[in-house]
């Protein structure tokens, strides 16, 4: 099959309308990142950061639709390309001798979707059972990562992905094939697949290895104009009214794009980079302090690739820097708390100097290719490293782009083993707490305790069915079991902890910086919870009441920003702020009760309301603490840990906060006695 009859191949439409791509409205930029690496899947992935709401998965699945059948390999598990025979799975090496031509199907481009809570076992495959129990045979039964060879990989709430999966991820990623060993198999496979993620900032941050597997990444917000969102509605309410007459509405603009993709990746191999302006990417990303060489190799690709989807021949500097927005959103240097921004007007500033000191010249250089006389990629080095002497020249021939090269196998090993920052993973479920993830089994052993892995026990009996059954008094519909196979389940939990700031904000607290200081300390602490991937929730207490200033989440980055903007002043409601600390906590802990939280409480003491309030001219009395000791035993029964952390500061304390503390039941830290990381060592020491 040559590229040229995949070229005028049409995808056959989806059984379930798809909202067409063409049909979007707005969202540029998203658009435009998506196409790329459509274009060129050597660039990599796609994240997709932004609001709710902003038809970052509309998008995606409409690229999906939109794209045109690829060629696969006859009965190949893994649609295998048969124009690419070097990257055939081990099936179709054993099928096909060398030279041979195999018989060749169309199928759409595959969209897989791995959903946040899937196992291991579905994310990479397993022993197929039903096989296993009718012939005694061990079969492998493919998983996510096959399902998406050659295709999309979508995974919507990247950020909440837990990191056994995560580390799955960034396996495939690295090396595009996938091993398997478990239960008395051992395949390999390919596995390489455009990794597209979308994400609502407001839930956390992705971790720095899966971030920086992502090639480009875009920033997506709400449309402000009533005209667009008119129109986004407009046609929403057309689409569901009916799909197949919306869809065939929007056919040819399908059909013209679906074209316009199709000549970029025939173009992709003649267009050309010169030495000029391979020079302006490395410097940008030396002026915009870019960690590792990823970026330069993406911000390369995708210049040529927006040439080849403008007509052109040539990359000029506007790719360049549309490359650079795309490529360097999420790989600048910064602080955890910083959001993930690019001065636009400083790139263009940098740019236009950087082109002024290296004018364009008369007689110029050859330019760098960006395919023909391609020296082949070093074995070992990853599909987005260049090869042999560092210049970038692999880029994918015409129609249909074939996915990246496989990289040399690397040494066979189970992708259970990496972990990332964990709770430890556990046999036993009374160590394990409640709302641990079963991520793998383990044999039971001699003394089994734990939880048992009724999958895992089933598909290591299954083997051996047609042996036992032969051997012994026939057992219709009966699985024979042995000790051998029993199984138990491996948790690793719970997903995070959940630290609830109780900020003091009151007029007391603004005297002798009192505030900074406080300031400080959860900084420090949110720091912390950002490397821990903890959960935090803010509350702050001043005048008559107390505020949820930000609900559970793991943007450590939003809390800091609203920490920023408290402001102080008023009386002391100190009840009245654990009490909506208390009322979040149950609410949580309803949602999640495998969640461990802290509370982390930061005042002066000098509370001087109670929850039922105080009279004018009334003296403080011991109501309020009446009222605390009350709370603490409603923290407590939501199993949360509970710090004070004393702001107290000058010649004169009353040291209210340590009476506090006792009352409360919680460790009692002095903010004047500690820094900031030892205020953060001690909080996971009471954690703890």
């Amino acid at each position: 099959m040559t590229t040229h009859d995949t070229a005028a191949r049409a995808p056959v439409r989806a059984a379930r309308p798809v909202f067409p791509f063409t049909a979007l409205v707005g969202q540029e930029r998203l658009k435009r990142a998506l196409v790329l690496t459509a274009i060129n899947p050597r660039i990599g992935g796609v994240l997709v950061r932004g609001e709710r709401g902003t038809a970052k998965s509309t998008a995606v699945r409409a690229l999906a639709n939109l794209l045109p059948e690829i060629a696969v390999i006859v009965g190949c598990r893994y649609q295998c390309d048969p124009g690419a025979p070097e990257q055939w799975c081990d099936d179709c090496r054993a099928r096909f001798a060398p030279g041979a031509a195999p018989p060749v199907a169309y199928r759409r481009v595959p969209l897989v979707a791995l959903p946040v809570g899937a196992t291991e076992d579905r994310v990479l495959g397993t022993l197929e059972l039903e096989r296993a129990l009718q012939s005694g045979e061990r079969h492998f039964e493919p998983g996510l990562l096959a399902a998406a060879n050659r295709g999309i990989l979508y995974v919507d709430e990247v950020n909440l992905l837990p990191d056994h999966l995560v580390d799955v991820l960034l396996d495939a990623a690295a090396m595009g094939v996938n091993y398997v060993e478990r239960e008395g198999i051992s395949v390999r496979h390919p596995a390489q697949f455009v990794l597209v993620g979308t994400m609502n900032p407001e839930e956390g941050d992705l971790r720095p290895q899966l971030l920086d597997r992502f090639a480009l990444a875009v920033e997506v917000a709400g449309l402000r104009a009533p005209a667009e969102r008119a129109e986004v509605v407009r046609r929403r309410i057309a689409f569901e009214a009916d799909p197949g007459g919306f869809a065939a509405a929007w056919e040819a603009a399908e059909a013209a794009e679906r074209q316009r993709i199709l000549a970029a990746r025939a173009r992709l191999p003649r267009v050309v980079l010169d030495e000029r302006l391979l020079g302006l990417i490395a410097q940008l990303c030396c002026d915009f302090e870019v960690d590792g060489l990823r970026a330069d190799i993406v911000m390369y690709k995708t210049a040529v690739t927006l040439a080849a989807y403008a007509g052109r021949e040539r990359v000029t500097e506007e790719d360049v820097r549309e490359a650079a927005e795309l490529a360097l959103l999420h790989r600048r240097r910064r602080q955890p708390f910083d959001e993930p921004t690019l001065d636009r007007e400083r790139l263009a500033e940098r740019i236009r100097d950087y082109l002024e000191r290296h004018p364009e010249p008369r007689d110029e250089a050859p330019p760098v290719e960006a395919t023909s006389g391609a020296a082949p990629r070093a074995e070992g080095a990853e599909p987005d490293e260049p090869a042999g002497d560092g210049a970038e020249r692999v880029i994918p021939p015409a129609p249909p782009a074939p996915p990246p090269a496989l990289a040399a196998p690397a040494p066979r090993r189970s992708t259970a083993t990496r972990r990332g920052r964990r709770a430890p993973a556990t046999l036993d479920p009374a160590q394990a707490p409640t709302g641990g993830v079963y991520v793998r089994a383990v044999p039971a052993g001699e003394s089994p305790r734990g939880s048992l892995a009724l999958d895992a026990t089933l598909r290591a009996a299954a083997p051996h069915q047609v042996a036992r059954r032969a051997a012994r008094p026939p057992l219709p519909g009966r699985l024979l079991l042995d000790r051998a196979d029993l199984r138990l389940k491996v948790r690793r939990g719970p997903l995070s902890y959940l630290i609830l700031f109780v900020v003091d904000a009151s007029g007391s607290m603004a005297a002798r910086d009192r505030m900074a200081a406080a300031k400080g300390a959860v900084l420090g602490l949110l720091l912390d919870a950002y490397r821990r991937r903890d959960e935090v929730g803010l509350v702050a207490f001043r005048g008559t009441g107390a505020e949820l200033l930000l609900p559970p989440t793991r943007s450590v980055e939003l809390a800091a920003a609203r920490l920023a903007r408290l402001p102080t002043g008023g009386r002391t409601p100190l009840a009245a702020g654990l009490a909506l600390a208390c009322q979040t906590l149950e609410r949580y802990r309803a949602a999640r009760p495998g969640a461990l939280p802290l509370v982390v409480l930061i005042s002066d003491g000098r509370a001087n309301v109670g929850l039922r309030g105080r009279a004018p001219g009334q003296a403080p009395a011991d109501g309020w603490l009446a009222d605390l000791a009350a709370l603490g035993q409603r923290l407590r029964r939501q199993e949360a840990a509970t710090v004070v952390i004393d702001s107290e500061a000058g010649p004169l304390r009353l040291g209210l906060a340590h009476r506090i503390a006792d009352v409360l039941g919680a460790r009692y830290l002095a903010l004047g006695d500690l820094t900031a990381a030892g205020i953060a060592r001690a909080v996971r020491e009471a954690r703890a």
